[in-house]
């Protein structure tokens, strides 16, 4: 069609209403490409308005697709499309609707997938929930907050012994593709059902926020969840690789309203976003069609309030807020190593510590890839059971050492003889870190491990039978020293009674 000629109906339909006074709410698409619109009218609009957009197709009955408000303009706005764009074209009208954009919430959703607007996308029938929560809303304040003070557990020994993770806190989990980062998030998630029948307590509530992810392995990844039980407790919220950017863009925020509702009703909700790199380029891609102007790597110059406004929601409250939590574990992807990118230090900024995966550590077999010398937590031992913070002191000392002498360790006929014993040392504790996917261990049957490595039990034992090893205690423990297991779970620490039980344990097993 001819370009005036469009222009011209425009012109009509906007005179049409401009003799109706309905100009105010009321407008009419200018454009219209790639999941993107340029609306002529609705002066009364707000940013983060929905709007509602007529379809225009002479072949398709008419069905309100709605959009959100993200530019606004002199006399013109710019919004994204949320939904199928082929029936909407130059000259469909749009109206405003007064609200700001919502994602359903509550207990209905648990167990459910999808998507960011809250529509299910498992089949499993309509999901019956009248609470409804902003996607947009403001980080509670200081005054509310209180200071991460309560572990939570991953399964991963690793991690809740050199890099502990506590309710409330941002992780960040950095590496290259294919390093494991999904897994370890996976783990913490299946771990949260895990505690809670073991100690009796109400689960943290997880949820899984899948970002422009292939639909083949979110899928895998559902499997998996429904398989060790974890899916019951879980709310998986998916933006596919084939859906339209503006769903990507709204995932995590449609994530972090859901899990607001546990914390703010006084629960525990672990979040995952997997993972934050997608989601940037998602709103450069918004921004780039919206004529935003492109800053560093194209990015628009509000990339990072984009990722703070969404972490800073993550927190403890204190009990006078109900005393409630939400963590965040968002995922990063990096390319070839380089955590000094752009996005990568924005989120390393914004978060209290990172986990970092190595490609290196993963091909040499050493699973969990973590490099412990470029990952921290900046919560540390507030976040450990007082068991795991007395070993983890040693344990960290250990490995640090070893990192430090392991360059030498091929000279080792240069080496004085306790050189040559903390490098052996270290090469036990390395092997007993490793493990494998989807099978995280209660904390006090690390602890026991972690024990008989950092006290030289396993000294003399080869590296190769390091594992076999681990096992056999662990089941000598279950058999027969199920109380010490239970006591040190209970208790979150261990005496000196219990530490002879357990040396006595561990002797029996070694010899």
């Amino acid at each position: 069609m001819d370009t005036n000629l469009i222009l011209d109906e425009i012109k009509k339909k906007i005179e049409n209403l401009a003799s109706k006074s309905e100009l105010t709410n009321t407008g009419v698409v200018t454009e219209v490409g790639d999941g993107v619109c340029k609306i002529y009218g609705l002066s009364e609009a707000k940013s983060m308005e929905m709007i509602e957009l007529e379809t225009s197709s002479p072949t398709a009955e008419e069905e309100k697709i709605y959009g959100l408000v993200l530019n606004l303009e002199k006399d013109s706005l710019g919004a994204v499309i949320l939904g199928e764009t082929k029936n909407i074209f130059a000259g469909s009208v749009a109206k405003t609707t007064g609200r700001v954009l919502e994602v359903p919430v509550g207990k209905a959703l648990i167990g459910r997938v999808v998507n960011p607007l809250g529509l299910p996308l498992d089949g499993k029938g309509e999901i019956k929930t009248e609470k409804f929560s902003p996607m947009e809303k403001i980080a509670p304040g200081v005054i509310s907050r209180e200071s991460v003070n309560t572990p939570l557990q991953t399964g991963i020994k690793a991690i809740d012994s050199l890099i502990p993770i506590g309710r409330g806190q941002r992780e960040l989990i950095i590496g290259d593709r294919s390093t494991g980062k999904t897994a370890v998030a996976l783990d913490a998630i299946i771990n949260q059902t895990n505690v809670a029948k073991a100690e009796g307590k109400e689960p943290v509530i997880s949820i899984y926020v899948a970002i422009g992810q292939k639909e083949s392995k979110v899928a895998k990844l559902i499997a998996l969840l429904e398989e060790t039980g974890a899916l019951e407790n879980t709310i998986v919220v998916v933006a596919g690789a084939s859906d339209p950017a503006a769903l990507s863009y709204l995932a995590p925020y449609a994530g972090a309203s859901i899990g607001e509702y546990f914390r703010d009703n006084g629960q525990d909700a672990l979040i995952v976003y997997d993972d934050l790199s997608k989601h940037a380029w998602a709103y450069r891609q918004i921004s780039l069609l919206l004529r935003r102007p492109p800053g560093r790597e194209a990015y628009p110059g509000d990339i990072f309030y984009l990722h703070s406004r969404l972490l800073e929601r993550a927190a403890k409250l204190n009990p006078d807020f109900g005393g409630g939590s939400l963590t965040a574990l968002p995922i990063i992807e990096t390319q070839a190593g380089d955590i000094s990118a752009y996005i990568p230090t924005n989120v390393i900024s914004i978060t209290d510590g990172q986990i970092f995966l190595e490609n290196d550590l993963f091909y040499k077999g050493i699973r969990p890839a973590l490099n412990i010398g470029l990952s921290v937590s900046r919560v540390g031992g507030a976040a450990q059971i007082k068991a795991m913070k007395k070993i983890a002191g040693r344990l960290k000392l250990e490995a640090a050492q070893f990192r430090e002498l392991e360059a030498f360790a091929q000279f080792a006929s240069d080496l004085d003889e306790e050189t040559k014993k903390q490098i052996e040392r270290g090469r036990r504790i390395t092997e007993v870190l490793k493990q494998t996917n989807n099978a995280p261990l209660p904390v006090a049957e690390q602890v026991a491990v972690l024990y008989a490595v950092t006290g030289g039990f396993f000294d003399n034992v080869e590296v190769s039978e390091i594992q076999r090893m681990e096992k056999t205690l662990l089941s000598h423990l279950k058999t027969k020293y199920k109380s010490l297991l239970d006591t040190i779970t209970k208790a979150g620490e261990i005496s000196q009674n219990d530490e002879e039980t357990l040396k006595k344990a561990i002797g029996e097993v070694v010899k």
